[in-house]
């Protein structure tokens, strides 16, 4: 079980400031800011010398922290019908070429396992973007070798999920593998921001508002597209970053083989348990389990997404394109924001994410 929460801290701002003592609702809010900045300095790092390149595999290199979720939404943007392979790994394979692109992210300058992966795609003569601080060891090892993006808006250790998923879509988007209007992106993220500032009161703030339906809870995070269950692998990690929630992150068709697990939220979803005797109902013994189906690319008359709704009518359906006219680039980006500001506001009324006091008694969930 996750921890209490304090829901009424949500709407007192004066609360929020106290334990939000270093700005991490801010610092989450800066996510255009990032994606713009990125843009900028990839230009000016010569993102312009892939231009017209048609390489023969795109490799994802990942590293720890937020740089496997990124990988894994930048590839479901890019789809199955991608003209050219694409590759998530750990390390720098030994096959690579000039014929290659390496694409990488860390917060870590000092990532040494990553270091030695960018000095070797580096001699094996790989084209290689790297979203990196600019001093350490892994901007020593991308020196002249490759297009290096540092950060140009701080923002604390894990906030730059914005930035890697940026220096992504540029390179992509450079090898014309995807269009994408970045400008686009980050008016999105200013405009979601605002929508989820701490002043509006929760039943006008989106954020606010998932962050109520997501606590004491554990949450099924169910994608009904490749590019929402991207998202979906992204508010786990921001969850487990700012709360002790424990999530389940699937697509939809591998959580119905998950056979035992749909069974109980299919239950719980319903309200009734077969097992259990009408007379001893506890309303402590609630199951905990609680449905949000995700859809970026999916449409009303998809069969995934219709069997979803149909097997889970009361789910949380999570739809940015109900909300926003923009493509499903935009709509995954101002998904994923949604769902780190509701991880930090969970995180700051529990107490386990900025200050370290929750205030006052937890009120009892519905």
């Amino acid at each position: 079980m996750s921890s209490a929460i304090d829901d009424t801290l949500l709407d007192d701002l004066d609360r929020i400031a106290e334990v939000d003592h270093d700005g991490l609702l801010h610092a989450a809010a800066l996510a255009g800011a990032q994606v713009r900045a990125t843009a900028e300095a990839a230009q000016e790092a010569g993102i312009a010398r892939l231009a017209g390149a048609s390489p023969r595999a795109l490799v994802l290199l990942t590293s720890p922290g937020l740089s496997p979720v990124g990988a894994k939404l930048l590839q479901a943007l890019l789809g199955r019908a991608c003209p050219v392979p694409v590759v998530l790994t750990d390390t720098a394979p030994t096959w690579l070429g000039p014929l290659d692109v390496v694409v990488a992210h860390t917060d870590d300058p000092g990532d040494s396992a990553l270091a030695e992966s960018i000095d070797r795609a580096g001699r094996y003569g790989a084209g290689v973007v790297l979203t990196a601080p600019e001093d350490g060891p892994v901007a020593a090892a991308a020196a002249g070798k490759c297009v290096l993006i540092p950060p140009r808006v701080p923002v604390p250790p894990g906030f730059g999920f914005t930035r890697a998923l940026a220096g992504g879509l540029i390179t992509v988007t450079t090898l014309e593998l995807l269009r994408t209007d970045l400008e686009m992106v980050a008016d999105e993220l200013d405009r979601e921001a605002e929508r989820d500032h701490m002043q509006h009161e929760s039943f006008v703030n989106p954020a606010k508002s998932l962050a109520l339906r997501l606590a004491e809870r554990s949450p099924l995070l169910w994608g009904l597209d490749d590019v929402a269950t991207g998202v979906a692998w992204y508010a786990a990690q921001a969850l487990a970053t700012h709360t002790d929630l424990v999530c389940d992150v699937a697509a939809y068709p591998h959580a119905t083989s998950r056979t035992a697990l749909h069974r109980a939220a299919t239950r719980a979803a319903a309200g009734t348990d077969i097992f259990a005797d009408p007379e001893d109902a506890d309303p402590a013994a609630v199951s905990p389990l609680r449905v949000f189906l995700l859809a970026v690319s999916a449409v009303a008359s998809d069969p995934v997404r219709r069997v979803a709704v149909d097997t889970f009518p009361a789910a949380d359906l999570l739809d940015p394109a109900e909300e926003i006219t923009a493509d499903e680039t935009t709509c995954a980006a101002v998904l994923a924001l949604r769902f780190q500001l509701a991880a930090l506001y969970l995180g700051l009324a529990a107490g386990t994410t900025g200050g370290t006091t929750t205030y006052g008694p937890a009120r009892p969930r519905e």
